[in-house]
């Protein structure tokens, strides 16, 4: 795996770990709807996740992340369509898709 590429899976587990962080227990939608500070850093995670698959499809649009292009439209779409993004939405990428994103990239990483 070239160093470029490695070194964008290890900003994605980074910036996984920051949301994680911003909610450590609090796994609680409505906590996460109040508090305008940690929607806008997660989103802003997202976006950084997003770049970083994008970056990567760039150099080897075969590489083998599970619904890279899905990452990369949300990504885009928190960024030029931020006026149509739901609460809904990212609340359950960061509790259904990002886990699932995690252990691929750390896979990814070990290999």
């Amino acid at each position: 795996m070239e160093n470029e590429i490695k070194a964008w899976l290890v900003n994605i587990i980074q910036a996984i770990d920051e949301i994680n962080l911003f909610l450590p227990n609090k796994k609680d939608f409505f906590e996460f709807q109040k508090d305008l500070k940690t929607k806008r850093a997660i989103e802003r995670n997202i976006e950084i996740i997003g770049e970083a698959v994008s970056r990567i499809l760039k150099v080897n649009p075969n590489f083998p992340i599970i619904n890279s292009r899905k990452i990369v439209d949300t990504r885009n779409r928190i960024i030029h369509g931020y006026d149509s993004v739901s609460e809904d939405i990212i609340w359950s990428i960061v509790v259904l898709d990002l886990p699932k994103l995690e252990q691929e990239i750390q896979k990814l990483l070990s290999n």
